[in-house]
């Protein structure tokens, strides 16, 4: 019997006309939709509009790309359950860890929507009067990697904020060293350096400010024991009180994602299928660098949704 995992992606996979087959696709789906506009009514959002026709400068935004992308992977995760198909383990990247509270009924749709909107405009606010942002470095040979990081170092704030891969990490700073990191990866054929559809240097110390407010907000967010196992991003290890929940959640935004561990992790403890559920196929793509031998797939659409699940099948 094969042991699911359900992974969920984090900002930088949202795009224009994501959700489109899946808005109205049923009762529930529409339900979902009505409960993410109605949580993001004061501000005078709506989900829909905004994921199908953006502009892709709003979408792009950190306050409006979590809501957006939560919501059509929780979507997504309902659809997956109504065909059969649950996980006895889950994660999420970043963002995508929202998505999972919601997986283990940590939290209930309709806050989670409010949180993650007021998560996003935290981390926006963190960066007001200063630049920053984030890139992924790709490589086989993770001294290289190192070595140009050392080299950008004395140019201002730069931090690994992402352990996604043996081959890949991203790293968080301001922009000086960034671009210096951009320019050296242009003269090195043996290192990418490509720069993330994201509006703040996310996971570094650069988002102290937004830590302190999260954590504040936080206080009032009722938050319940996990229902499945949740590895959570900031320990790469399984959260299994509420307290530890608030305490990741809270640690995750100046620490940063152990995608790498994370996967790992759940191969060593049996599980030996993966799914992404949610916009584009990030996670896919990392989980096959962790894992070449597994099986993994990724839930973003109706096609891909009917693709995995003949896939399922046959197993």
């Amino acid at each position: 019997m094969q042991k699911i995992a359900f992974l969920f992606p984090g900002q930088g996979s949202q795009e224009i006309g994501m959700g489109k087959e899946l808005f109205g696709y049923s009762e529930e789906t529409e339900y979902l939709i009505k409960e993410a506009n109605k949580a993001l009514e004061d501000e005078n959002i709506n989900i829909k509009e905004l994921c199908l026709n953006g502009p892709e400068e709003e979408l792009t935004r950190t306050d409006n790309a979590q809501p957006a992308i939560l919501t059509v992977s929780v979507i997504l995760y309902t659809i997956l359950l109504n065909k059969g198909i649950k996980p006895e383990v889950v994660a999420g990247h970043s963002l995508g860890e929202y998505s999972a509270l919601v997986a283990v009924s940590s939290i209930g749709f309709k806050e989670v929507v409010k949180l993650v909107r007021k998560r996003g405009q935290f981390m926006q606010q963190a960066m007001v009067g200063s630049k920053g942002s984030m890139v992924a470095m790709i490589s086989f040979y993770k001294e290289k990697i190192d070595k140009m990081i050392r080299e950008v170092s004395d140019l201002g704030v730069i931090e690994i904020a992402n352990y996604n891969s043996p081959y890949q990490i991203v790293v968080s700073g301001e922009n000086k060293p960034l671009q210096e990191l951009i320019n050296l990866g242009e003269k090195n054929e043996e290192v990418s350096v490509v720069p993330l559809k994201v509006s703040a240097p996310f996971h570094s110390s650069l988002m102290q400010k937004a830590k302190i407010e999260l954590a504040d907000y936080i206080k009032i967010i009722e938050i319940r024991n996990p229902k499945i196992p949740l590895i959570c991003n900031y320990t790469a290890n399984y959260v299994n009180q509420a307290k530890d929940i608030k305490e990741a959640m809270i640690e995750q935004m100046t620490h940063p994602i152990r995608w790498l561990e994370i996967i790992e992790k759940m191969k060593k403890d049996g599980v030996d299928c993966f799914i992404e559920v949610g916009p584009g196929d990030v996670l896919k793509k990392l989980t096959k660098q962790i894992l070449p031998k597994s099986k993994v797939y990724n839930v973003s659409d109706l096609d891909s949704l009917e693709k995995t699940i003949k896939k399922l099948r046959k197993i």
